[in-house]
C-alpha cells in the first residue's frame, strides 16, 4: 500500500473511535444529568433511543447525497458534527430554557455525524488499495471496540481522579478527537470506490440482487447476534460476580468489548492465511454455543463466561459481511454500504428488543428471551453456508 493511503486507514481507524466516543460517553452521563438539570431519569434515556433513530435515518438517507457531494466532504462535515455536538452537551442545557431539549439538541448533531461516519469509513477502507481488505475491514472495525473500552475506562478514570462534577471539561476533551481527525481527512488522499468508467449500482439493481438480499439478512444477524447479548452484560456481571450494579455495567460490557476487539484484531493480522468463510462459521457455531452456555449455564458466573465467549465470536460477523458484499457487489458503491449499515443498526436495535419482549412474557425471564435470540447466530451459519461457493450460483 502506498505510504500516503496509510494516512487515510488511521484517521478511518480513529473515526470509529469517534463514533464510539458519540455512543458511549452520554450513557455514562445519564445519573449526573438527572442530578444536574433535575430531568426524570426516564426522559434522559431517550436520549439513547434519538440517538440511534438519527443514525438510522442518516444510513437510509445518505445513499442519495454521499456520493453528490463527495466522500471527503462528508467525513469531514461528520466529523465536525460529532464535535458540535459533544460540545453542545456543556452549553445548550445552560442557553436553552429546557435543559433537557438542550441536550437533546447536542445528541441530535452528534448523532448526524455519527451516521454519517458509520455509513463513510468502512467504503473508505475498501477503496484504499489495500493487499488484504478482509484484514483491513476486520482491523478497522475492531477499533470500535477499542473505542468503547479507552470511553469508559478513561472516563472512569477521569471521574474518579477529578470528580463527576467536572464532567464537562472531559466532554470537552473527547470534542477535541473528531476535531483532530477531521484535520487530518482534510489532507489524506481516498480513492474512488467505483473504478474509473464504471457507475455504482443503484437501488433497483441493488433490490434486484438475491446476493444483496442475503448479506442484507446477514448483517442483520450480525448486529442481532452481537446486541442481544452485549445489551444484558452489565446484568450477567452483576449477578455472576455477586458485584454492584455500577461496577457490573462496567465490567460486563468492558469484557464484551474486549474480547470482540481482540476476535477483529487477530482476523485483521493474521487474516491472510485464513479462509473468511471458514472463519466466519467457526464464529457463528461459537456464537451459538455461547447462547446455550447462558441459557443452561447451573451458575451465574457461567453466564458472564458465555458472554464473553459471545464477544469473541461475533467479532468477525459485522466486518466480514462487509468484506463479502464487497467482494460479491464490486459495484454495489455507496447504496450498498448504506443500506447495509442499516440492516446492522436494525439489528443492533431488533436483538435486544426481542429478548426484552419474549423476557417480558416470561415472567421477566432473560434466558428464555435469549433462547429464542439463537435464531439470529444460526441464521447468520446457514447465509455463511450459502455464501461458501465464490461464484454465488443460483443467487445472482
Amino acid at each position: 500500500m502506498k505510504p500516503s493511503y496509510q494516512k487515510t486507514i488511521y484517521a478511518c481507524f480513529i473515526g470509529y473511535i469517534v463514533q464510539a466516543i458519540v455512543n458511549n460517553f452520554v450513557p455514562l452521563l445519564f445519573l449526573t444529568f438527572e442530578k444536574t438539570y433535575r430531568i426524570p431519569l426516564s426522559r434522559i434515556t431517550m436520549l439513547i433511543t434519538i440517538n440511534f433513530g438519527i443514525q438510522l435515518l442518516v444510513d437510509l438517507l445518505s445513499a442519495g447525497f454521499v456520493d453528490k457531494i463527495g466522500y471527503r466532504i462528508s467525513v469531514v462535515l461528520a466529523h465536525i458534527f460529532a464535535a458540535v455536538g459533544l460540545a453542545g452537551l456543556v452549553f445548550l442545557p445552560d442557553l436553552l430554557p429546557d435543559p433537557f431539549a438542550g441536550l437533546l439538541l447536542a445528541v441530535c448533531i452528534y448523532a448526524l455525524g455519527g451516521g454519517l461516519i458509520e455509513v463513510l469509513i468502512s467504503p473508505i477502507v475498501e477503496s484504499c488499495p489495500t493487499d488484504n481488505k478482509e484484514k483491513a475491514m476486520s482491523l478497522l472495525h475492531s477499533f470500535y471496540c477499542w473505542g468503547h473500552v479507552g470511553v469508559v475506562l478513561l472516563s472512569t478514570i477521569f471521574f474518579s481522579v477529578f470528580g463527576i462534577v467536572n464532567w464537562k471539561i472531559l466532554a470537552c476533551i473527547w470534542a477535541l478527537v473528531p476535531v483532530l481527525n477531521a484535520c487530518l481527512f482534510v489532507r489524506t488522499p481516498i480513492a474512488p470506490l467505483i473504478e474509473e468508467g464504471e457507475t455504482g449500482m443503484s437501488m433497483g439493481e441493488l433490490f434486484c440482487s438475491k446476493v444483496f438480499w442475503l448479506m442484507m439478512l446477514m448483517m442483520l444477524c450480525a448486529g442481532a447476534s452481537e446486541q442481544a447479548v452485549s445489551q444484558w452484560a452489565s446484568t450477567f456481571a452483576e449477578k455472576g460476580l455477586g458485584v454492584t450494579k455500577t461496577i457490573g455495567d462496567l465490567a460486563g460490557p468492558m469484557l464484551f468489548a474486549i474480547l470482540m476487539g481482540s476476535s477483529r484484531a487477530f482476523y485483521g493480522k493474521a487474516g491472510h492465511r485464513m479462509d473468511l468463510d471458514r472463519f466466519m462459521l467457526c464464529s457463528s457455531v461459537l456464537c451459538i454455543l455461547s447462547y446455550l452456555l447462558i441459557v443452561f449455564s447451573p451458575l451465574p458466573v457461567f453466564s458472564l463466561v458465555g458472554c464473553g465467549i459471545c464477544g469473541l465470536s461475533v467479532g468477525i460477523m459485522w466486518p466480514g459481511t462487509f468484506s463479502k458484499a464487497s467482494s460479491a457487489l464490486r459495484r454495489g458503491g455507496t447504496a450498498m454500504f448504506a443500506l447495509l449499515a442499516l440492516a446492522g443498526d436494525l439489528g443492533c436495535s431488533g436483538g435486544p428488543t426481542l429478548v426484552g419482549a419474549v423476557a417480558s412474557a416470561a415472567s421477566d425471564n432473560l434466558k428464555i428471551g435469549i433462547l429464542v435470540a439463537i435464531i439470529f447466530p444460526v441464521v447468520m451459519a446457514l447465509g455463511v453456508c450459502l455464501c461458501k461457493k465464490k461464484k454465488y450460483p443460483g443467487l445472482v
